[in-house]
C-alpha cells in the first residue's frame, strides 16, 4: 500500500507543468533564475526534482523532460567570446550612407572634361598663346586642332577604300541649299502731286522699312557638274591608317557663285519696326477733293509694295548689301559641306580632313 502511494506521488511531481525559461542568454545563471513556487523540500533545482537523494530516476521520470534546454545564443555571445548584439529600436531602419553631393559633381565634371579633352585643350592652347603673346613672351607651344568628340574617329582603322566615290556620293545627296541671310534698312518717301483746278494738291509720307534678302549656293548643282573631267571634285589621300595612327586627305572642290535674289518675290519686309515716320499734305487737305483723290494711294498695301521693290534694287546693286549676302552664303556652303558631309564621311574610313578648299566658278 505504501509503495502504491509513493507511485502516484511520483507520477503526479514528474508530470507538474515546468516554470519557463528566460530568453536572454544569462537567464540560467544564479542572477537570471527563478525559484518555482511550490518546491519540494530539501531540492535545490530543476536537476532534484527528476532524481532521488540516491541518483535514481523517479517512477514515470521522462527524460526528454530531465534534460536541460539549452540557453539561446547570438552569434556573437559574450559566453563565445564576442560583444553583444548591436540594439536596435524598433521599428527603424539603419541609415543608408549616401554618396556626396561634391563626390558626384566632380565625378560629373571630370566625365564631361574627358569627353570634351580636345575640344577643351584646343581653347586653352589657344588662350594661353594669346595670353603670352599680349604679355610678349614668345614660345611655342603644341597644336591641337579644335574638334567635337562626334568628329573623332577611330584610331588603327586600317582601309583601303577608295574614299573618293564615297564622299562624292554624300555630296550628290544635298538637297537645301545653303542661304546667306541679311538684314538692312532704309528710308523712302511717297510724294503725290496732282492739282485740282487752281488748287495745289499734294501728299508725301517718308516711311521707315526693314529689309530681309538671301543669297543662295547650290552645293549640288547635278551629275554633270561633278563629272571626272570637270575638275569640280577632287580628294587626295596624303597618307593611309597604319600603326594605330589615322590617315590624312584634302578635298578641293569647285561651286556656283551664290545667287542674289531674283525676284521681288525672294525679298521680304519686317511688317513690325517697318512704319511711316513723318507725313505731309498741302493746305488744301484734309479738303474735299485732296482727300477722296490723293490720300488712299498712301494705304499700307502701297506703301509695303514700294518699299519691297526698293529692298529688292537694294539687295541686287548696292555693294554694302550684296556683299555681305556672298558672303555669309560662302561661308554657310563651306560649313555645311565640311562639317555635315566630308568630315564624318572620311572619319568613319579612319581619316582625318586636313584641308578642304572651295573656290567658286560662275555657273554655266
Amino acid at each position: 500500500m505504501v509503495r502504491v502511494l509513493l507511485l502516484l506521488l511520483g507520477m503526479l511531481s514528474v508530470n507538474r507543468p515546468r516554470q519557463p525559461r528566460m530568453a536572454w542568454p544569462s537567464a540560467d545563471g544564479p542572477y537570471g533564475r527563478t525559484e518555482p513556487l511550490g518546491e519540494p523540500p530539501g531540492l535545490s533545482g530543476p536537476a532534484d526534482w527528476d532524481a532521488s537523494a540516491d541518483g535514481d530516476p523517479w517512477p514515470g521520470h521522462d527524460e526528454r523532460l530531465a534534460a536541460p534546454r539549452p540557453a539561446p545564443s547570438w552569434p556573437g555571445d559574450r559566453g563565445a567570446g564576442g560583444p553583444m548584439p548591436p540594439a536596435r529600436l524598433p521599428g527603424r531602419r539603419p541609415r543608408r550612407r549616401w554618396i556626396p553631393a561634391r563626390l558626384k559633381w566632380a565625378v560629373i565634371l571630370l566625365a564631361v572634361a574627358w569627353i570634351f579633352r580636345r575640344a577643351i585643350a584646343s581653347v586653352a592652347l589657344l588662350g594661353l598663346s594669346a595670353a603670352l603673346h599680349l604679355v610678349g613672351v614668345n614660345v611655342h607651344l603644341p597644336t591641337i586642332k579644335f574638334g567635337w568628340p562626334w568628329q573623332s574617329i577611330t584610331a588603327g582603322t586600317v582601309t583601303n577604300t577608295d574614299l573618293g566615290p564615297w564622299v562624292l556620293q554624300r555630296i550628290e545627296g544635298i538637297s537645301r541649299p545653303a542661304l546667306g541671310r541679311e538684314n538692312f534698312s532704309f528710308f523712302f518717301t511717297h510724294r503725290v502731286s496732282k492739282n485740282i483746278g487752281p488748287w495745289p494738291c499734294w501728299y508725301s509720307s517718308t516711311f521707315y522699312a526693314v529689309g530681309y534678302a538671301s543669297a543662295t549656293v547650290d552645293l549640288n548643282p547635278g551629275p554633270s557638274w561633278w563629272a571626272p573631267a570637270s575638275g569640280h571634285y577632287r580628294l587626295r589621300v596624303l597618307s593611309r591608317p597604319e600603326g594605330g595612327k589615322p590617315g590624312h586627305v584634302a578635298v578641293t572642290m569647285v561651286l556656283p557663285l551664290p545667287q542674289l535674289p531674283q525676284s521681288v518675290n525672294d525679298v521680304t519686309i519686317n511688317n513690325m519696326p517697318s512704319k511711316p515716320i513723318a507725313t505731309q499734305h498741302s493746305w488744301t487737305y484734309p479738303g474735299f477733293g485732296c482727300g477722296v483723290l490723293i490720300r488712299p494711294q498712301f494705304s499700307d498695301s502701297v506703301l509695303y509694295a514700294q518699299a519691297q521693290q526698293i529692298a529688292f534694287y537694294r539687295s541686287t546693286h548696292v555693294t554694302q548689301i550684296t556683299r555681305p549676302l556672298i558672303s555669309t552664303a560662302e561661308s554657310q556652303a563651306a560649313q555645311t559641306i565640311r562639317d555635315n558631309f566630308i568630315q564624318p564621311t572620311v572619319n568613319a574610313f579612319g581619316y582625318m580632313l586636313d584641308r578642304f578648299t572651295i573656290r567658286w566658278a560662275a555657273a554655266p
